[in-house]
């Protein structure tokens, strides 16, 4: 299985998104689960140390001077039964090269969530990047979205078109789930509530070891 996680505007919640969506899968899954970061933000999420080696944007970069294998020991243990593949610190354009990364996830035998971060909107070549190549190519393409008129906007506006939304879903808003997926042209497939509790975990660091069950309820469809 291979997802993605990606929104059109920042703040939507991505990372706690796709981070917890890893940890899921994780616990279901016999070796364990992968999260590639892309957007820079999930060992503060799991709440471990911040990678300070080689990362995604780093093996993009090599090109295929670097054999397969390499890939594979990019991935850090972070004790959560979550393998995380950091983003490294260069840019993230080298689209051709996505697109053997795409290949390589696909066939891992564990789990794949890719924290894809915000994709640029609208046409022309500054919307390809390894980030929309890993979000568009997914088995699973998820929004990640609040319902908000111009978070939905934009991601009418996205190079993506995604399988599946995961609507973060706040008290007060003039918009529901079903204007969102109506809107956008995809299915629900998880509500997560703003909710102080997961705020809290993730403040914390402790949000592999206590994830609000709210939480891991809501992303059960979407994994």
């Amino acid at each position: 299985m291979f997802v993605s996680c990606w929104s059109a505007k920042g703040g939507a919640g991505t990372t706690v998104v796709a981070t917890s969506l890893a940890l899921v899968l994780a616990a279901t899954a016999p070796a364990g689960s992968v999260l590639v970061d892309l957007g820079g933000d999930a060992a503060t999420v799991l709440g471990v140390p911040e990678p300070d080696g080689p990362g995604v944007s780093d093996w993009l970069a090599a090109g295929a001077s670097v054999p397969a294998d390499g890939w594979a020991r990019l991935a850090l243990d972070t004790g959560t039964g979550v393998a995380l593949v950091p983003r490294g610190r260069g840019p993230l354009t080298q689209v051709e090269r996505a697109e053997v990364l795409a290949g390589l996830l696909a066939a891992d035998h564990r789990p794949v969530v890719v924290d894809c971060g915000v994709l640029p909107s609208g046409p022309g070549p500054a919307t390809e990047t390894a980030a929309t190549v890993l979000a568009a190519q997914a088995t699973r393409s998820l929004l990640v979205t609040r319902a908000c008129y111009l978070a939905l906007r934009r991601a009418t506006a996205a190079p993506v078109r995604p399988s599946g939304i995961v609507v973060v879903r706040e008290q007060g808003r003039s918009l529901r789930a079903d204007d969102v997926a109506a809107v956008v042209g995809a299915d629900i497939w998880a509500e997560v509530l703003v909710d102080p509790a997961i705020a809290r975990a993730v403040d914390a660091g402790v949000l592999a070891a206590r994830m609000p069950r709210a939480l891991q309820r809501s992303l059960r469809d979407a994994a």
